[in-house]
């Protein structure tokens, strides 16, 4: 039966079941039933707690992530539950609370720790008012959500932040700002106490919320006075329409700004402001540093003035002619009138300065200068290009005759007696005419006929005036011979580079050397500098010529003692057809000099027309650690301009404020003047053209850094400086 019943198919089991239930009795089946439901009760039990083991795995796991996150933390933190008992805190709010840190324990209330700590000391502020501290600190916890400080004894300041949690606990911050609160310990020292004017005003508003004494004493208002009013009350009423009520949206911004203020007395002064912003008390502020610079702008403007006319006469220089004649010939170019220059040189000067000296030269051009303004219509110039030459400019001329009668009139000024002290001086004036646009229609060209025209009124005699013409070329061939000879003798080797020293006036010590080009002529001698240059500029030889002094000059420096400096003048026309920056660091790594002691000398020509090449060559050179120098200030380009867009190393004032010099107010005033705004700057000054004892006694009193000029040293040959320096040497050691 039982093979049998093995080999049957299986029967569906909804059919056993049947057959069964049909076998077992009611109790067996409940029973059975009983069983199973116990049974799945434990496994449900064994579930519930493997889900408990978990949760509490993922708490612990959680609550180190915490423990792991408040521990990295630059603050101090501590959670409180409801009755103000400590649940979780991080090592740095042990660390705050040190000298109470034992007393820390889950489940330990926060009173009981401050009670503890103020009877150990740990609050200074506690004692003598135990309880009532305490108290005070709970209410504060308590009520949370405001900011508040607290000093341990020792001498840290804490300050507290709390905050109530969902569940009626707190959260608590706390951050350690002693240094905080030393340095507005610091800053309310230096604000009180600093010389420098000082407010603090608020940004929305601008009501002055405090000032120092010296503001008090330099505005000359009281305390109270000042702190009902607004910045903007400090301005002058036409001031403030152009300054910022929005000075103080930008009050971050260091950088000093220049404003008129008034004092009580309504006086004006100029005033450079220094500010940033601040927050004073929770208020969003500005500091401000108020420089009177009153003073300061006067100079500037005294030197402004200089920069764009000559000193002597008080007429337009170079630069105030160049820029006129632009403008002249851009009228002329749109309305299609013609324009004159005129170019009038003085007759007989020279023997003036010979005879009767220079100071009769200097009234004698004075006065000259005053009666050519007499002659001259209003839009007409007037300028002084230096001894005794002077520049007429004739706007919307429409008639030669017109000309002719201007001319003609000057020369009758110019030539009536001039009395120089009790002494009568004649003079005459030769004037050269040049018509634009036909005789050049850019300045250099239109001054050049007209000094050709010059050429040929005092070649005639003197006394007259001549018109511009074609074959007006005999100075125009030999300026051509002269740049043939000048072509020949570089390509010979025959230009010498000679050295003048240059002086520091505080010690009698040599402290450079300018190099300076010789041309040794076979058959005229020395060329001046003054002819051949000219040329060489006009030619494009200036480039070679140029190169050829730097690297020879680099080369001799060599052989120099370290701290001798080598000065090298640059044209301008080296920037426009030459690669200076080129040049240069080729000349230094050729000769293996120090670009440190090097010195370029620019005039303000090179940037005059401010070409963006320029400036960044400059910049270049100066990375490379060349100095740059300003040469010839105030003489015709100066413009204090040019010391904003570049950084100079060096000014050197030209030679001709710095004769008679002991004698002269004026050119003392300017001198003075260039030597403050270099001290302002952190500029050195240079003095060229040092001839006597006493311009260098007024020089060295004034504090003037360095000094040049026959009197310290004439141009000499390499051969010759090496002795010198060699001669300074032993003269120093002993």
């Amino acid at each position: 039966m039982l093979s049998l019943r093995r080999n049957r198919p299986a029967k569906p089991t909804r059919r056993v079941v049947r057959k069964t239930s049909r076998v077992l009795s009611k109790p067996r089946v409940e029973k059975m039933r009983s069983a199973a439901k116990r049974s799945s009760d434990a496994k449900a039990l064994v579930l519930a707690r493997e889900e408990a083991r978990a949760a509490m795995a993922e708490a612990r796991a959680a609550h180190a992530r915490l423990r792991d996150a408040i521990d990295m933390l630059p603050e101090g933190i501590v959670f409180l539950d409801a009755e103000g008992r400590y649940i979780l805190w991080n090592q740095q709010y042990a660390d705050i609370y040190r000298g109470s840190a034992d007393l820390f324990q889950v489940g330990r209330r926060l009173e009981e720790t401050l009670r503890i700590g103020v009877a150990r000391g740990n609050y200074p502020a506690a004692i003598g008012c135990e309880e009532e501290w305490i108290q005070e600190r709970l209410a504060l916890l308590e009520k949370a959500g405001e900011r508040h400080e607290q000093w341990l004894a020792d001498g840290r300041c804490i300050l507290i932040e709390e905050r109530h949690t969902s569940d009626g606990g707190s959260i608590g911050v706390r951050i350690d700002i002693t240094e905080l609160k030393a340095r507005e310990a610091s800053f309310r020292l230096l604000f009180d106490e600093n010389p420098v004017p000082m407010f603090v005003f608020a940004r929305q508003g601008l009501s002055i919320l405090a000032a120092n004494d010296a503001a008090l004493k330099h505005y000359g208002y009281a305390r109270g006075q000042l702190l009902a009013m607004t910045w903007r009350d400090l301005h002058g009423a036409d001031a403030w329409h152009d300054s910022p009520a929005h000075e103080a949206g930008s009050a971050a911004d260091h950088t000093a700004r220049t404003w008129t203020h008034r004092r009580s007395d309504g006086s004006a002064i100029d005033v450079a402001v220094y500010s940033r912003a601040i927050t004073r008390d929770g208020v969003a502020a500005v500091l401000a540093a108020v420089i009177d610079i009153t003073e300061r702008k006067r100079a500037e403007a005294r030197v402004a003035h200089m920069a764009h006319h000559d000193v002597l006469t008080g007429l337009p220089n170079r630069l105030l002619l160049r820029l006129r004649m632009d403008e002249m010939l851009a009228r002329s170019r749109r309305s299609g009138d013609g324009a004159a220059v005129l170019c009038i040189d003085l007759d007989n000067f020279k023997g003036v300065n010979d005879t009767l000296g220079h100071g009769c030269g200097d009234e004698l051009l004075q006065q000259a200068a005053r009666r050519l303004r007499s002659v001259l219509r209003e839009g007409d110039v007037a300028a002084r290009l230096g001894g005794d030459e002077f520049t007429i400019l004739l706007p919307d001329v429409l008639q030669l005759q017109h000309v002719s009668a201007v001319a003609e009139r000057v020369i009758a000024t110019l030539s009536e007696p001039y009395l120089c002290g009790d002494q009568q001086v004649m003079v005459g004036a030769s004037i050269g005419i040049a018509l634009a646009p036909g005789d050049g229609d850019d300045p250099d060209k239109l001054l050049m006929s007209a000094d050709m025209a010059l050429y040929r009124a005092k070649a005639e005699g003197k006394g007259t005036f001549r018109f511009f013409e074609a074959d007006m070329d005999a100075r125009l061939q030999a300026r051509r011979r002269l740049e043939l000879e000048l072509r020949h003798a570089m390509a010979a080797g025959e230009i010498e580079v000679h050295y003048q020293p240059l002086v520091e006036l505080a010690t009698g010590r040599i402290s450079g050397m300018e190099a300076l080009v010789r041309w040794p002529h076979p058959e005229r001698g020395y060329v001046p500098p003054s002819e051949f240059i000219p040329v060489a500029e006009e030619t494009g030889l200036i480039a070679s010529l140029g190169s050829y002094v730097l690297r020879r000059a680099c080369a001799d420096a060599t052989r120099w003692p370290a701290h001798i400096r080598l000065a090298v003048n640059l044209s301008p026309l080296q920037f426009r057809i030459g690669n200076v920056f080129l040049a240069v660091d080729s000349a230094l790594r050729e000769a293996g000099l120090a670009p440190s002691r090097l010195e370029l000398e620019i005039t303000e020509t090179v940037l005059l027309e401010k070409a963006d090449h320029v400036l960044s060559t400059l910049h270049a050179l100066r990375a490379l650690g060349v100095r740059i120098s300003m040469d010839d200030f105030g003489t015709g380009y100066s413009s204090l301009s040019y010391l904003r867009s570049f950084p100079f190393d060096k000014i050197k004032i030209d030679r001709s404020f710095i004769k008679d010099l002991d004698a002269n107010p004026d050119s003392q005033a300017i001198v003075r003047a260039i030597l403050s705004l270099g001290s302002s700057l952190g500029i050195t000054i240079t003095a060229e053209g040092i001839e006597r004892e006493s311009e260098l006694s007024r020089l060295s009193a004034e504090g003037c850094n360095e000094g040049q000029g026959y009197l310290l040293g004439r141009a000499q040959p390499q051969d010759a400086v090496m002795a010198l320096l060699a001669r300074e040497r032993v003269e120093r050691a002993a």
